[in-house]
């Protein structure tokens, strides 16, 4: 068996290193990588109202950084222009209003649909109480409050 000294020792731990640095370093980056191309998936918006809804529940919980993040997800704002939009809505201004939420996909108009009192009523019956105040508060731009109100009151 040859005699292995303590410069080949060094060498060959420093090579182990680095490869595990770099192996490391790849993970990381796919992950950040496959991270910032998908939705968050609890926040699934179908209409404006609804991403605005959802976002500023999570900026009233103090997630605002989330909030940010989602918001460039759905609507290819910059981090910049995404910051000063959640700031707005910390402040009281509805998010609504903001150019880029033209960007998002709009609901296709419904014919012959029945009012929206007839479909959360229908919602209710089938125990689905949450999706009707979401129906509510896409269709109205009503706060989470004030969509439950309707619904109860129905």
């Amino acid at each position: 068996m040859p005699n292995i000294g303590v410069p080949e020792i060094l060498m060959l731990l420093t090579i182990v290193g680095i490869i595990a640095a770099i192996i490391a370093a790849i993970a990381i980056t796919a992950g950040k990588i496959a991270r910032g191309r998908t939705p968050h998936p609890m926040i699934t918006p179908t209409t404006p109202a609804e991403l605005e809804h959802q976002l500023q529940a999570l900026v009233n919980e103090g997630k605002t950084i989330l909030a940010i993040k989602i918001l460039r997800q759905h609507t290819g704002l910059s981090l910049q222009d995404a910051k000063t939009a959640v700031d707005g809505m910390r402040a009281g201004r509805r998010l609504i209003d903001h150019p880029a939420m033209t960007r998002l996909p709009q609901p296709p108009p419904r014919l012959h649909q029945a009012d929206l009192a007839t479909r959360v009523r229908e919602l209710k019956a089938a125990g689905r109480e949450q999706q009707a105040v979401h129906l509510v508060i896409g269709e109205t731009g009503m706060t989470q409050g004030e969509a439950q109100t309707f619904v109860q009151a129905l």
